[in-house]
């Protein structure tokens, strides 16, 4: 298990709210700041007409709760963790692979979102991701551009989670809302928490992470997330990366002759996928008091057809 910097060095509980900016886009879910204008600017796919392969997305905090590897994973007794409650992600990349000695790359690659070198080295385009929340649709692909093909697993290079978490500081319970961006490297012009927008106008590497609690926010670097891949000892995937790997549990055979839409639905286990060294052992999240977030995201990914 990776581990990662403090998330929070400043709690601050001041009271407060603010409504959410709406969007022309009805999916939008915590978007970029681009997609919360309501002036037209909301990033949307074009779908041609046609069958269609349509991918939603579904967190599941009973899923299996993975390690690195894909084993099962078992929370050390000094730590502690919660299953945060998501709002929304967003992937840059998504691949089918034929077999467990498919390298990255040489599946069957279905989307790959926009990248950008405006700030510097080739990084995700930010601006331009598609953001989505439960039960959503993230991307659709016309089944005609999808090679026929039997595909036993599923690689998604997840870029940008946002969810809430529960935490105590000064001896008041409270709830904060963390963006986390766990791509290779990110370009963002500025981005939205929960309410509040932060402005950044830069790359931003794997481990950038924002925190906002009753309309305060901090922000922040860390050191990384553990990336569930149970065919790293066949194709493994490149350091520093976020490619979380899963198989189907009944293999998706493609004919190309299907004439209706088919719907795969990812479900992303946060099964207690927020994790951190408990100081007092008392299972309460308090980073004022000494405890350190050791492992955040998520972890696994399991696809079903329907």
């Amino acid at each position: 298990m990776y581990k990662i910097l403090i998330l929070t060095a400043v709690i601050i509980v001041a009271l407060s709210s603010c409504k959410k900016k709406g969007c022309t886009d009805p999916l939008a879910t915590n978007y970029n700041t681009n997609a919360t204008k309501d002036d037209g600017s909301c990033i949307l796919p074009t779908v041609s007409s046609g069958p269609k392969l349509i991918i939603k997305l579904h967190f599941d905090s009973l899923a299996p709760r993975l390690d690195n590897f894909g084993n099962p994973s078992v929370i050390p007794a000094t730590n502690s963790a919660q299953s945060p409650r998501f709002n929304s992600m967003s992937a840059h990349y998504i691949e089918l692979a034929q077999t467990p000695t498919t390298q990255l790359g040489m599946g069957e690659i279905i989307y790959s979102g926009p990248m950008t070198t405006a700030g510097g080295s080739t990084a995700i385009n930010f601006d331009q991701a598609i953001v989505r929340g439960d039960n959503q649709t993230f991307f659709e692909i016309p089944l005609s551009d999808l090679s026929p093909d039997t595909y036993n697993w599923i690689r998604v290079s997840l870029s940008y989670q946002n969810y809430e978490i529960n935490y105590r500081a000064l001896g008041l319970d409270l709830t904060g809302t963390i963006a986390s961006f766990v791509g290779f490297n990110n370009y963002i012009t500025s981005h939205i928490v929960g309410s509040q927008t932060i402005p950044v106008n830069a790359n931003k590497l794997q481990g950038y992470w924002a925190f906002e609690s009753n309309g305060q926010v901090s922000s922040g670097d860390a050191a990384g997330t553990t990336v569930p891949n149970p065919l790293s000892a066949t194709s493994p995937i490149p350091a520093g990366s976020c490619v979380v790997t899963g198989d189907f549990d009944v293999p998706f055979v493609f004919t190309g002759n299907e004439t209706t839409d088919i719907f795969m639905t990812l479900n992303l286990s946060t099964n207690q996928s927020f994790e951190w060294s408990d100081a007092n052992q008392n299972g309460i999240y308090e980073p004022l008091d000494g405890d350190v977030v050791v492992d955040m995201g998520l972890r696994g990914i399991d696809p079903v057809i329907q």
